[in-house]
């Protein structure tokens, strides 16, 4: 008898009204707000424009839903193109179905664009977002558990995930491994930003290091599951592939900080052009000018101090000097009257 394990919903899709809410499409949805909210304010703290990452999302998150789609279709294609199967299914995106390593490499050829038209370099752009994504996948991850998909070998752990009968699949208690992905996520979004306030990563290496710690992750979460998939000598492809994309980022975060260690002191021209703008300059220019005013008058006050004819610095009277140019007598002061009296 289970005494616990994760129930699995009893459908993916809630219908408001005419309109279905996919759970699928709404984790994915959610997901991108995450990560472009965040890389917003990362964004800002590293010295550009709020609002910027959001105008190359535009860019990004398209192309990476194209990629992402693409990956899984070509990599599992016989879900689609083999015999008793329909090739339009290829298309229903909201099914499940995103390969990351093509959401990845497509979205970043969205974001090149994107950050080309504003004259950003992009390798800053990703560093401010790569958190985000993770988060986002960690949030994007749940769709899964919506569509009863991607999960692992059967298990009686009392975190068991319970999945029901149906298309392709055997009613069970599995192992969760959306929810390890998911909680693995977290932690790699925590490690970048822990790393990047530590070592002030820039130049792409926080991005870099973000790949690296997914796919460490990602290639022993891989080996758990139990869906259909192609394998290369023993090995799932995806495993492959994380061990191969593993290997480029910590090369590029090695050879990255060689060639070009620190951050970027600009991230975005036209941050600093607002800096040093018209306003900016009439503002400076007005703060310039009281001070100018305050100085002339602090200097009118001393110069008046010390023509003024009634005292000087010790406090003396100065009038028996203007009597003696004058030829007027000069008048003794008490000590004297007093020893002459």
């Amino acid at each position: 008898m289970d005494l616990a394990y994760i129930p699995s919903p009893s459908t993916g899709v809630i219908d408001l009204g005419p309109i279905p809410l996919r759970g699928y499409a709404f984790c994915i949805i959610i997901g991108v707000f995450v990560a472009v909210w965040f890389g917003n304010k990362r964004w800002i703290a590293r010295g550009g424009r709020a609002g910027t990452v959001a105008d190359i999302a535009v860019w990004a998150v398209p192309f990476g839903l194209v990629g992402g789609r693409l990956y899984h279709v070509i990599t599992d294609y016989q879900l689609y193109f083999s015999d008793g199967e329909n090739w339009v299914d290829a298309f229903k995106i909201w099914q499940g179905g995103l390969g990351i390593w093509g959401a990845i490499a497509l979205g970043a050829v969205g974001a090149w664009i994107g950050c080309r038209r504003r004259g950003i370099p992009l390798p800053a752009w990703a560093d401010a977002l790569a958190p985000g994504i993770a988060f986002a996948q960690a949030i994007g991850r749940w769709g899964n558990w919506f569509n009863q998909e991607l999960y692992g070998r059967e298990t009686d752990l009392p975190w068991a995930l319970k999945i029901s009968e149906g298309t392709n699949r055997v009613a069970g208690t599995y192992h969760p491994t959306f929810l390890y992905e998911s909680l693995w996520c977290i932690g790699v979004a925590l490690l970048v930003i822990w790393a990047d306030r530590r070592f002030r990563l820039g130049h792409g290496r926080a991005f870099a290091l973000y790949v690296a710690a997914y796919c460490t992750g990602r290639g022993w979460i891989e080996y758990m599951r139990v869906d259909e998939a192609h394998h290369i000598l023993g090995l799932r492809l995806n495993v492959w592939t994380a061990l191969i994309v593993f290997v480029l980022a910590v090369t590029y975060i090695v050879i990255s900080a060689k060639v070009r260690p620190g951050r970027e002191e600009i991230v975005e021209p036209g941050a600093v052009e607002a800096a040093d703008g018209p306003d900016a300059q009439d503002a400076k220019g007005e703060q310039d000018a009281e001070g100018a005013q305050d100085t002339e008058g602090a200097r009118g006050v001393e110069a008046g101090e010390a023509d003024a004819p009634g005292t000087d610095v010790d406090g003396d009277t100065v009038r028996a000097e203007d009597d003696a140019a004058t030829g007027a007598p000069e008048k003794s002061s008490t000590a004297e009257a007093a020893k002459n009296g």
